[in-house]
């Protein structure tokens, strides 16, 4: 399902400058949107794809207070329909360069050609899971492949799952897991895990979970839906099949930051560098939701950091 107006994304908005322009429609983004309206502030929302970000990479969530379980393109839908109630306007295109006069000018450049001016930037661009980049992968996302245990693990309850990868969030997510499903595997390229000492203690300890070791996930098979991996040994280069009901893929996230890293102070991995009110290191500029460096990435605290950048650049910056 599609929610953006075809006809703004050809024409664009009449205004050219705004209070506020927050880039990216995932929670994060749509979030602020909504507290910068309530704050009675003029905001612009671009967004290059359409709005929701990672939460459609879900079938339906089902820890989003108020909700239960509701579908996640409903869920998008209704925090777009609350921005629009509040004035938020709306550009469809992708940022490609960023001008900053002073900490009260800010130039936007989309690549469909439309220029905005702001006093604020929002960046709310989010993160993207990183991928093993094999064959039936993307086939099988919401099919079977997951990036996210805590959004889909229930839907894997009493079943088989692999997780892939050997850091603290693989581990972490594999102990996750294991309180749902019959048998996490962790299959990891190494002889040895990544993560902290004290996860790899629980997960060793944990009758749940078994390992894999030195071994990489060469092709994700199934029909409609997840059935088996074809696994290659890479000390033996030995290959074979293992059936599965699903596979959470945990090997790193990428944060969307591009542009903005010539802008604002990020870490060594790219993710923007924050304070907790969602200042960046530039006056004028926060972020907001997983593009920015946090220790929970959820839809809940992304919507959070969204309130919280929009309602400190009011009192800051239109007091």
């Amino acid at each position: 399902m599609v929610f953006f107006d075809l006809e703004a994304k050809k024409t664009g908005p009449e205004k050219t400058e705004y209070d506020v322009i927050i880039i990216g429609a995932g929670p994060a983004g749509l979030g602020a949107a909504i507290y910068s309206g309530r704050a009675g502030l003029s905001t612009l929302v671009v967004e290059k794809n359409i709005e929701g970000g990672q939460i459609l990479l879900t079938d339906v969530m089902e820890n989003y207070p108020g909700y239960g379980i509701i579908n996640s393109n409903e869920l998008a839908q209704k925090f777009k329909e609350h921005a629009d109630l509040f004035g938020t306007e709306f550009d469809y295109g992708e940022v490609v360069k960023l001008e900053l006069d002073n900490e009260n000018s800010k130039l936007v450049h989309l690549d469909n050609g439309r220029v905005y001016k702001s006093k604020v930037i929002i960046i709310a661009t989010g993160a993207s899971p990183r991928k093993l980049g094999v064959p039936g992968e993307d086939e099988f996302i919401s099919k079977g492949v997951s990036y996210c245990a805590v959004c889909d693990g229930a839907f894997f309850a009493n079943k088989n799952v692999v997780v892939i990868g050997g850091g603290d969030s693989a581990v972490d997510e594999s102990l996750y897991l294991s309180r749902i499903v019959s048998k996490v595997t962790i299959i990891h390229r190494r002889d040895k895990l990544r993560a902290v000492k004290s996860l790899q203690e629980k997960a060793f300890k944990n009758p749940r979970i078994d390992f894999i070791w030195d071994t990489v996930v060469k092709e994700i098979k199934g029909n409609d839906k997840v059935e088996a991996l074809v696994l290659q040994n890479v000390k033996t280069g030995k290959i074979e099949e293992l059936p599965v009901d699903g596979v959470f893929i945990f090997i790193g996230l990428e944060p969307n930051s591009g542009i903005f890293k010539d802008f604002v102070e990020t870490d060594e991995n790219g993710f923007i560098i924050t304070n907790e009110d969602m200042e960046t290191s530039v006056k004028g500029i926060f972020a907001a939701g997983d593009v920015r460096v946090k220790s929970v990435r959820q839809v809940i605290t992304a919507v959070s950091d969204g309130a919280i950048a929009a309602t400190i650049a009011a009192r800051k910056y239109f007091d």
